[in-house]
């Protein structure tokens, strides 16, 4: 199931607001931010782990997706300026 990050009705960020253990049933309620990594698409998230898989060589995850490295290089560095968008974000 994907985590919802996004407000159906008018798209500004959802926030959590309570979380429970599965196993005691405690809960704690609040109002957090969701870190900036689940504010991301999947697609990007899976390529953050894919990189890390990779210890963290651009040139191997090229050769495992078949593209160019250019064109790996520039998905992480349009990545990196989104990931510097959302930390500066209050």
């Amino acid at each position: 199931m994907k985590l919802p990050i996004v407000c159906p009705s008018c798209e500004n960020s959802l926030l959590v607001s309570q979380m429970k253990c599965g196993n005691c049933e405690t809960e704690v309620n609040g109002k957090y931010d969701l870190p900036f990594y689940f504010k991301l698409s999947r697609e990007e998230q899976d390529f953050i782990l894919d990189f890390f898989l990779s210890s963290g060589s651009i040139k191997e995850m090229s050769k495992q997706a078949g593209n160019s490295y250019p064109t790996m290089r520039n998905k992480m560095d349009d990545l990196i300026e989104k990931i510097n968008q959302l930390k500066n974000i209050p």
